[in-house]
């Protein structure tokens, strides 16, 4: 299992991605699901993974030969709706060779990607593409992703992003859903990987690898934890009858 979320809002794009994979008694292992398309001063592009290991790296090392091999790539494309529109067809030509294959096996096909960034003469976009190739872009209402284990770290962003989020913010925020994903799904966790896009920067702005002793990451969980106690504590308690 795996957690990446991508957040907008009006200064940038927040990425977070764990690395746990095949979590269990006898085996985990770790691999990043974060990969960097990017040429500074002209574009940034950041590529988030989750499913079956093998199927997405396949389409992201197929994605990776394209920068290379075809005029029509990630570092060539006019438009981010261009971008997630090319790695629909990534995920569709994974399918077409490894679908049938995986089936004989009970393997599921169930790549999904969220893909985000800037090109150069448009604003920041972000893009959730789905293991049928087609995908969707947030909006005013909807400015978050995620992909993976979702549940535990929904109600955090719901309650906190909005459009004027600062950043910094942004990423605290994404850092206390992953946290509280790592809390109740132990197929989920470190390292983590932590990048911001900020607006018209057209690079990455921040690149952070965060570790089981990472202080800031220690500072947010247990300064989280300690600040939800609290406020449980603080809230009056039901009035039950007495028998």
């Amino acid at each position: 299992m795996t957690y990446c979320v991508g957040v907008q809002v009006d200064q940038g794009l927040v990425f977070l991605s764990d690395s746990r994979t095949n979590a269990g008694v006898d085996h985990v292992s770790t691999f990043r699901k974060m990969t960097f398309f990017e040429m500074p001063g002209e574009r940034v592009i950041v590529l988030l993974a989750a499913g079956n290991l093998a199927v997405s790296q396949s389409v992201t090392g197929l994605l990776r030969d394209r920068v290379t091999q075809a005029k029509n790539s990630l570092l060539t494309t006019r438009t981010m709706a261009d971008a997630a529109r090319l790695v629909g067809d990534a995920v569709r030509d994974v399918y077409h060779r490894d679908a049938e294959p995986l089936r004989e096996h009970g393997i599921e096909f169930n790549p999904t990607f969220i893909i985000g960034g800037q090109i150069g003469g448009e604003a920041p976009r972000l893009f959730h593409v789905y293991s049928a190739g087609n995908f969707i872009e947030t909006t005013a209402d909807t400015r978050y992703f995620q992909i993976g284990e979702s549940k535990y770290g929904k109600p955090i962003i719901d309650r906190v992003v909005k459009a004027d989020t600062g950043l910094a913010a942004v990423a605290k925020c994404a850092l206390i859903s992953m946290d509280s994903t790592i809390r109740s799904n132990l197929s989920v966790g470190m390292p983590l990987d932590l990048a911001i896009v900020r607006r018209d920067a057209l690079a990455i702005s921040l690149h952070r690898s965060i570790g089981p002793d990472d202080a800031y990451f220690k500072v947010i969980r247990d300064g989280w934890g300690e600040s939800l106690r609290n406020a449980f504590h603080a809230l009056p308690d039901p009035s039950i009858p007495q028998s």
